[in-house]
């Protein structure tokens, strides 16, 4: 999935450690504690957390393809996945032991002082196979031109801000942004999945990467990320707060959505500003019941997948997050939870940055619209396979 805004993210005594499959200084200060230390690490459910690592661990020995290639694993975090894979199924306290046995918490300050956590979401949307009756925006599937640039790969012509391209007889060059994309850019590579009934609508899935389309016979399918322009993320929502068109603490899924519908012109010319254009496939693998594929490429598990800058985690990394989740505009409930990276996305960036998937459906997208809150991040890192 394509982390962004997801609607509102973006809006606004340890020593330097450095990791190990990197000789660049980690930019975040790492601060050992004990798993004691963590407030709420006794009362979480551990084994539904170990369920998602279990499944992460297929990407970071091999055995899976992600989406989104993050930094590499491991060595010492793939020895742990062996005994995760080998391990079965566990119980909440097996599941708990598992963890304090092969990884050690580090406390994350980041340069900031303060780690920031937003959501996201599945969002569903009526569509058409066909455009007309109300049904002219489209979501593409990925055009045969376009180039995924890995986050360590350069290639000749190309910006290394740039992380796609196009491929050309000549070589590489740019790939085109959105607004020359909705202009007719890519001319017969651009292929409709799907039509929608609003561009806000196709703009919510795009920064969300994922979403279920009902139609009107009653059947339904799947969109998931299948690759994007390369070019950077503007949040949309944090562009309106700065215009004065919406407050910063009235800012939800359900303020934006009706922006764009009352101010269709403006809000073409908004969406633009953010360069960034995501491609679909359908996902005709997912069963109803399964969340949407994230960056890691494995189905997504509702208060246990996190997204978090693939430059700086490998997928895999269990992270605990101590703060508040909100459940309305003025009410929240106390964040203590071990999540799993297994996402990530253009605006999540940082090592103690993250989002956090909801779900999917109205419920979960206003729970995610709403959630842009100061978080602590505490990294779990794998102790050496030599000495679990």
């Amino acid at each position: 999935m394509n982390r962004g805004l997801r609607v509102a993210s973006g809006l606004v005594a340890g020593i330097l450690t450095s990791m190990s499959c990197s000789a660049d200084p980690f930019p975040a200060r790492l601060e050992p504690i004990a798993f004691e230390a963590l407030s709420g690490w006794a009362d979480d459910d551990h084994e539904a957390a170990f369920r998602t690592f279990q499944r992460t661990c297929k990407v970071g020995l091999g055995e899976a393809e992600p989406l989104r290639p993050a930094r590499d694993t491991e060595q010492d975090l793939r020895a742990v996945c062996g005994i995760a894979l080998s391990a079965g199924e566990l119980s909440r306290a097996a599941a708990r032991t598992f963890f304090e046995t092969h990884f050690s918490p580090f406390r994350i300050h980041p340069p900031s002082g303060s780690g920031f956590l937003t959501g996201y979401y599945e969002p569903e949307f009526l569509g058409s196979r066909s455009p007309g009756d109300g049904f002219g925006t489209p979501l593409l599937a990925r055009p045969d031109d376009l180039v995924t640039i890995r986050a360590s790969e350069r290639l000749p012509g190309i910006n290394p801000s740039l992380q796609a391209a196009r491929r050309t007889n000549s070589g590489y060059e740019p790939y085109p942004d959105r607004a020359a994309i909705e202009a007719g850019a890519l001319g017969d590579r651009a292929r409709p999945i799907v039509y929608l009934r609003e561009p806000g609508e196709a703009f919510i899935i795009h920064v969300q990467g994922s979403a279920r389309i009902r139609f009107r016979d009653g059947t339904a399918t799947r969109v998931a990320y299948a690759g994007r322009n390369g070019h950077p993320y503007t949040s949309i929502g944090r562009r309106l707060v700065e215009m004065g068109e919406i407050p910063l603490e009235e800012m939800s899924l359900e303020r934006l959505m009706q922006w764009l519908r009352d101010n269709p012109e403006p809000a073409r010319t908004l969406m633009q500003e953010n360069r960034s254009y995501i491609f679909f496939r359908e996902a005709e693998e997912l069963a109803s019941e399964d969340g949407p594929i994230g960056g890691a490429g494995m189905s997504l598990t509702p208060g246990r997948s996190l997204a978090v800058d693939r430059g700086l985690w490998p997928y895999g990394l269990p992270f605990w997050l101590e703060g508040e989740l909100p459940v309305t505009l003025s009410r929240t409930e106390p964040l203590a939870r071990l999540m799993i990276a297994q996402d990530t996305g253009s605006a999540i960036v940082g090592p103690a940055r993250g989002d956090f998937f909801f779900g999917s459906g109205a419920a979960a997208g206003t729970r995610a619209g709403l959630l842009r809150h100061t978080t602590d991040f505490v990294v779990l890192r794998p102790r050496p396979a030599q000495n679990p």
